[in-house]
């Protein structure tokens, strides 16, 4: 669009030929035997500063609209003509992102995110942002070359099949690794806990660790066995008699059975006792 017509949209916020106010249409297509293109809308990412710490202003590129088939390295491949692209992230949703320490498990916290996409490509240099919206002025883009082919249909699949596929070698070494680093972070925090216990801070006050006056159970199979039969025991103690209504009745019944018995039995030595009484006036 000439510059007459984009400042015509970024003051009245409707869209021209090259997109909504302040993005770049850039046409791509999925390969040459496609007829229709496909469009990403670009813009540069602004935020404030510190705000967004994994995408760095003036030099990341904020794409919308990014179809499933294209993937990170596809973007990378794309927008590679422009400068140096030093990383591509693919989000369902805009957000801030941040740094990331360690890499993403293989195997765990796996995402996968279906439908169209946003994504954030961050160059090397800010000459690449803008070399980037400059794309617009040239034909469609191809994802998918001959050099460069992009995976469909069965072949897809096999490809998706073959990676969910876990090794075992490799799943045992990020698990022991990660045991590893929880182990020596516990560690770490009992040695803390265990030097700041019974010293005042500066008003006197204590800090009361977890490590108490009783301290936790070993989590051991004998330690859990003997605390669910002391449970068992306390609770057979506590269990009431005549808890449910048919061992009330019962109850009643023989209780009254046994006052019958000893009703009659009382009856027979009182009659036993009439019958041995003799009359002795002197």
């Amino acid at each position: 669009a000439p510059p007459r017509a984009e400042k015509m949209a970024a003051t009245t916020g409707r869209a021209t030929a090259a997109g909504p106010a302040g993005y770049t249409a850039l046409a791509v297509k999925f390969a040459e035997r496609q007829r229709s293109p496909h469009c990403l809308l670009v813009k540069e990412h602004q935020v404030r500063e510190g705000a967004d710490t994994a995408h760095p202003p003036r030099r990341t590129l904020f794409v919308l609209n990014v179809p499933p088939y294209c993937g990170p390295d596809s973007l990378s491949r794309l927008f590679s003509r422009c400068g140096h692209v030093q990383s591509v992230d693919i989000c369902d949703k805009p957000g801030p992102g941040e740094k990331k320490d360690k890499l993403t498990s293989k195997f765990f916290d796996h995402k996968i995110v279906k439908g169209f996409q946003v994504a954030y490509v961050v160059f090397r240099k800010p000459a690449g942002v803008q070399a980037a919206k400059a794309l617009s002025q040239e034909g469609p883009l191809l994802i998918s070359t001959e050099s460069h082919p992009v995976k469909t249909g069965i072949s897809k699949w096999i490809a998706s099949y073959e990676a969910s596929i876990v090794d075992p070698k490799e799943l045992k070494a990020e698990v022991d690794a990660y045991m590893q680093d929880y182990d020596k972070k516990v560690a770490e925090e009992e040695a803390k806990a265990a030097k700041e216990e019974g010293v005042p801070d500066e008003e006197g006050w204590v800090k009361v660790t977890r490590k108490g006056r009783k301290p936790g159970l070993p989590r051991t199979e004998a330690a859990n066995l003997r605390v669910l039969e002391k449970e068992k025991q306390k609770r057979a103690r506590k269990e009431l008699l005549n808890f449910y209504a048919w061992q009330h009745r019962e109850s009643k019944r023989e209780h009254i059975a046994q006052l019958r018995k000893k009703f009659e039995e009382d009856k027979q030595r009182i009659a036993l006792m009439r019958a041995q009484r003799k009359f002795r006036p002197y």
